[in-house]
This record gives structure tokens, C-alpha cells and sequence, in this order.
């Protein structure tokens, strides 16, 4: 096409192929049209429409897939030239989705993101969705019925969105409480492996399969990064190239996971050969998300399915500061886990904190929000005061997005001053 990179029309052909197979079609065949200006009333031409619709004809062929959306207009005209079905990319990823859906919460993602889909492509062959519901009193003088199954989508819409609140307000009180934990969110382009790197690393059993968008909801698991850190490590949904924006703003719920990650782990595929593509697309959607600035590791996963070893020593050339694993056979888990554990501690502050043992539900609240590293007891005194105070001298390390709580708990006790070494021990 105009303006667009062959390789890349190639690599979005195969990906669409398989999407259509992830979708349960057989790919007869393909055609790569080389137009200089989309037309508005066919997206292709007229010579190239005709040919496709020969081609559908002579194998006999029932669904035909573009790989870019099309207009109403567009799909009207071509579906009067060629009698299959046609479905454009978004149709296709969106049929994936539901056949995906497993959840409750999920289901209904996915079908807020295909009722605002369908919405402006409603024709006069539309099922009667008045079928759902008791006709009487639902239809006005002279209504037509396509007015009526706008509005009865309009009504299914809001009422999605008014559920998916709902669950948005529930997974906020859950990721409360959480916070004393490190969070941690995979991501990357569908079928890079996130989820069998996430059993990798909590020796979980979250569904992994060689398929596109086999994970739509995200799953937290704890886990045991070192001995004693423990963190949060989440899998998330899959991104791809095109992705519709609306299955992103149906999805904020679950992409709320990496919204307040602290970490993330960008997965990539490093047998292929258009990785680096997918990791642009990856960044790019994170940056829509506005996330594009966390702390990131990158993880190069299926390192044995590279073909040499050159290829992976020319990969950590290129990344020094990546990780390179095999998760489906374990191989580089460890260097991972220390590579994520240097990245954590880095985004770390030190601080020593002294607090009258009598305030324990302040010590209780700094244990909850960061790592104690030293611990000791002495007595303190405040100026212009006789009493002494037993207290306890806390060496943390604590995440930045806890700074706050622990300067107000500095700024409380900043009067506190420890006595002379000799005195400093409760015993002496």
C-alpha cells in the first residue's frame, strides 16, 4: 500500500492469517492490494474488487477479511459486489475476545466493545433486537425499527458501562490492599508468553496456550522474589498492532493493573523476526495508557526456539540490560529474578526513622509499607522536656510512592533527639 513498508504489509498479512486461524478459519488465500489512495465507497478499486470477488467465487469461500476497519458505506457497497461474509480487523479481534471471554467481567468487556462497534454500522438487514424485549410501549409514531434497535443498544450500552464501574470500584478496593507490596505487571504483544512466565515465576497454573489473546482477564499471583520479598506479579491481556481503541477503553479495568504497577516486565518474543516492531507497538499503546514512563525490564522469551547461539549473543549485545529466557523450559529464571530484584531496590529510598515504641500503629503501618533493614531500641528525649522516651530506630527501605507517609511520620517525631551513647540502651 501507499506509503507503508512492504515487510510490514507482509507481517500484518501474516498476522492476520493468524487471527483468522486463532478465530477457527481456514486461509484459503490472500491479496495484497497496491493502491495509492484509499476509495472511500469500496476502500479498494473496482478492478481489485472484481478480482477478489472471482477469487471468492472460484473457491467457494464464506468469510472474507480485511485487515483494516471499514466504514458502513464501505462495508454496504462491497457486501452488494461480493455475496460472503466480510469482517473487517476489529470484527475479527473482537470475535477472538469473546470466544476468549471466560469471566464474568471479561464477558462484559468484551460485549460493551462490540455493541459500540456494531452501533454505527447498523443497517436495515440488522436482526431485530426488539425480539429481546415486550414491543409494547417501546416503539414511537412512525419509528423504524432500525431507530429501535439503536436504542436498545444505546440502553445495553449504558447499562455495561454502568456494571463495568462497578467492577472498577471493586478491583480499587482490592489493589488497597495490596499496596504494601511491590506490583509487578507483564506485558507485551500477544502470544509472547507473558502467562507461562507467569507460572514460570509463581509455579502457578495460569492458562497458557500458543494462540492469540488466550488471556484476557489479569491474574495477580504472590510471589516469593528472594527470601523474604515478597511482590505482586500480574499478567495482563495481550497487545497487537491496530488494536481497536475501543477494546482499550473497555478494558481500563483490567489495564488499571499496570496503570498502578510499580514494575513492568515488557515480555518479547525473541524468536521473532519482528520483534522489535511489537515492541514499538507495546510502548506505543503503554504511552496511550499513560504508563509509558514506569520502570521497565525487558524479558526476551523462547530463547530456545532461536535458531544459533550468534543470534542471542547478538541480542544481549544489542540489550545489556535485558533479561533472555526460555519460560516454557526455565531456562534464565534466576538471572531474571536478580535483574528485577536490582531494578526494584534501585527505585528505593533509604531511611532511618525514630518513633516512641508507645506509637505502634505507626511502627505497624511502616512494616506494612517497606522493607526494615535494621531495627534497634534506645531512649530519646524532646527539648524543653525532662521524660525520656523508649523508641524504636527503624532502618526501611520504602517505594517512592510511600515517601510522603514516612516525612509524615519524620516530621511528627522530628523533636526526638537520642540520648548520649552511654545511656542510648534500654539496659544501661
Amino acid at each position: 500500500m501507499s506509503g507503508t513498508n512492504r515487510e510490514d504489509v507482509d507481517d500484518s498479512i501474516r498476522e492476520l492469517a493468524l487471527l483468522a486461524e486463532t478465530a477457527g478459519a481456514t486461509v484459503i488465500e490472500t491479496v495484497v492490494p497496491s493502491v495509492q489512495k484509499i476509495k472511500v465507497s469500496t476502500f479498494v478499486g473496482t478492478g481489485k474488487l472484481e478480482e477478489i470477488r472471482l477469487l471468492v467465487e472460484e473457491e467457494e469461500a464464506d468469510l472474507l477479511i480485511f485487515d483494516e476497519d471499514l466504514s458502513n458505506v464501505q462495508l454496504r457497497n462491497i457486501e452488494k459486489e461480493i455475496t460472503c461474509k466480510i469482517l473487517d480487523r476489529s470484527a475479527l479481534i473482537l470475535d477472538i475476545f469473546a470466544r476468549n471471554a471466560r469471566t464474568a467481567t471479561a464477558m462484559t468487556q468484551v460485549e460493551l466493545a462490540q455493541l459500540e462497534y456494531i452501533l454505527p454500522r447498523l443497517t436495515r438487514a440488522w436482526t431485530h433486537l426488539s425480539r429481546q424485549k415486550g414491543g409494547i410501549g417501546m416503539r414511537g409514531p412512525g419509528e423504524t425499527q432500525i431507530e429501535t434497535d439503536r436504542r436498545l443498544i444505546g440502553t445495553r450500552i449504558s447499562l455495561l458501562k454502568e456494571r463495568l464501574v462497578k467492577i472498577d470500584r471493586q478491583r480499587t478496593t482490592q489493589r488497597k490492599g495490596r499496596s504494601q507490596f511491590t506490583r509487578i505487571s507483564l506485558v507485551g504483544y500477544t502470544n509472547a508468553g507473558k502467562s507461562t512466565l507467569m507460572n514460570g515465576l509463581a509455579n502457578s497454573d495460569v492458562l497458557a496456550e500458543n494462540k492469540l489473546f488466550a488471556t484476557l482477564d489479569s491474574t495477580t499471583r504472590q510471589v516469593e522474589l528472594t527470601p523474604g520479598r515478597m511482590v505482586l506479579l500480574s499478567d495482563t491481556v495481550g497487545f497487537i498492532r491496530k488494536l481497536p481503541h475501543r477494546l482499550i477503553e473497555s478494558f481500563k479495568s483490567t489495564l488499571d493493573e499496570v496503570r498502578e504497577s510499580d514494575i513492568l516486565l515488557h515480555v518479547l518474543d525473541a524468536s521473532h523476526r519482528g520483534f522489535r516492531d511489537q515492541k514499538s507497538v507495546v510502548h506505543k499503546t503503554l504511552e496511550e495508557i499513560r504508563v509509558g514512563d514506569k520502570p521497565t525490564l525487558l524479558v526476551f522469551n523462547k530463547i530456545d526456539a532461536l535458531e544459533d547461539a550468534e543470534e542471542l549473543f547478538d541480542l544481549k549485545q544489542e540489550f545489556p540490560d535485558a533479561a533472555f529466557v526460555s519460560a516454557l523450559r526455565g531456562i534464565g529464571l534466576s538471572d531474571l529474578t536478580d535483574k528485577l530484584t536490582a531494578l526494584i531496590d534501585s527505585g528505593f529510598d533509604i531511611h532511618d526513622v525514630l518513633i516512641p515504641v508507645t506509637d505502634q500503629k505507626a511502627i505497624a503501618h511502616l512494616r506494612r509499607i517497606a522493607d526494615v533493614l535494621d531495627e534497634s531500641y534506645a531512649f530519646a528525649k524532646a527539648p524543653y522536656e525532662d521524660e525520656t522516651h523508649a523508641v524504636v530506630q527503624l532502618k526501611i527501605r520504602v517505594a517512592p510512592r510511600y515517601s510522603d507517609d514516612v516525612s509524615s511520620l519524620t516530621m511528627r517525631y522530628r523533636d526526638l533527639k537520642l540520648l548520649p551513647e552511654e545511656l542510648t540502651h534500654p539496659d544501661a
